[in-house]
This record gives structure tokens, sequence and C-alpha cells, in this order.
């Protein structure tokens, strides 16, 4: 319970942190320090379900919900202030659609997403998508562009209204590096993806042609 309670508040931090972005500078200082306390929360849930032994099936689908949730207002909410590509939050949401399918079939059936009850079928797909070391480096991944343009939008906001004066290049040149960075995690969630649409075909299959259809010639 104590879990879930971290994982449904750090979604409303997450609403909280980017309304506050359409402020002033002060107002998008804060939604930056919020945005770092939503990434941090992210792997405190998972902690506290493992140390006071509560950890469930149905957490686990909880905690996937509530991260994808904060993914997307945020990948949506920086393409539409303009941070990055409209192309960006329209990939990771069509991919998280579809992921979300196929585990959503698969839980049904007593498979979860990670754990010993993986729905993945192979140790090099289990590896991609559910390893600590994959979920760890996406997530890390995601935090580190998360929060850097956020600290972008910040930075923009404390020039306008503080008339800073940066050199001319500096903010072109931050642009590019938060934009590299974003195909770079994009392209990790895509990749991550992928395994999880080759593995869950067979339920897609099974839903579609019963076993008993599928086996006459």
């Amino acid at each position: 319970m104590a879990a879930n309670i971290i994982t449904l508040s750090r979604v409303v931090i997450a609403f909280i942190a980017l309304a506050l972005f359409g402020s002033n500078f002060y107002g998008q200082a804060l939604a930056f320090l919020l945005t770092i306390i939503v990434i941090y929360m992210d792997a405190l849930d998972g902690y506290v379900a493992r140390k006071l032994n509560i950890a469930s099936d149905l957490g686990a689908l909880l905690d996937i919900t509530g991260d994808r949730i904060v993914e997307n207002i945020y990948w949506v909410y920086f393409a539409a202030a303009g941070v990055i590509s409209f192309w960006m939050p329209v990939i990771v949401i069509t991919r998280g659609f579809l992921t979300d399918s196929l585990r959503s079939i698969a839980f049904a059936e007593g498979k979860t997403a990670f754990g010993d009850k993986t729905m993945m079928q192979s140790a090099f797909t289990q590896f991609l998508v559910s390893s600590r070391f994959s979920r760890g480096l996406y997530g890390i991944g995601k935090a580190i562009i998360f929060c850097y343009l956020g600290g972008l939008i910040a930075l923009r906001g404390a020039v306008g209204q503080f008339s800073l004066a940066l050199p001319p290049d500096l903010l072109p040149t931050l642009d590019l590096v938060g934009q590299i960075v974003v195909y770079v995690v994009v392209a990790m969630c895509v990749i991550r993806g992928i395994p999880v649409l080759w593995d869950g075909r067979v339920y897609l299959l099974e839903k579609r042609y019963p076993k008993s259809v599928r086996k006459e010639p």
C-alpha cells in the first residue's frame, strides 16, 4: 500500500511540476526541483515494496502505469513548449500503447512485465527489457533528459526575467546537446519495446487464432 501511495503521489507531483513550468522563473525553478523528486520517487516506490516485502503483481502493474503517465506527460509538455520535436512523444506514446496492450493480455494469463513470471521468453529479450541494467540505463536516460530540458526551460526563464547576458552560442549549444540526448533516449525506448512486441506476438495469435483452430489443416 505504501509503495502504491508513492506511485500515485509522484503522478500528482509531476502534474504540479508541469503546471509550474508555464509560470515565471521561480515557478520554473520549483518545477525543476519537483522533477528531481518525481524521478527519485520512481526508484523509491520499488525500494519500499521490496524493503517491506509487499511487492505484488498488481503493484508492479500500477508502477508501470504510473511510470507511463509521468513519462508521457513530460514528453508531451516538452513538445508543446517547443523544446523537442512533436514526433518524439508520438513515438514514445505509440510504443507505450503497443507494449502495454500486450502486457495487459499477458497479465491476464498470469505473466508479468518483469520478475520471475516475466512474459519475456528468452534470456536475450529479458536482458533487453527486464534486466536491472536495461531498466536502470533507460531510467537514468529519462532522468537526465527530463531534468536537462526542465533546467533549460528554467534557464530561459531566468534570461527573460532577469535579462541575463549569456554567451551568444550558449543556448543554441545547450539546445543541440538536448536534442542529441532526446534522440538517444527515444532510441532506447524503441529498442526496449521491440522485444516485447516480438515475444508478445504469441498472445495476439492465441487470442485471434485459438490453438484448436490453428492446428487444423
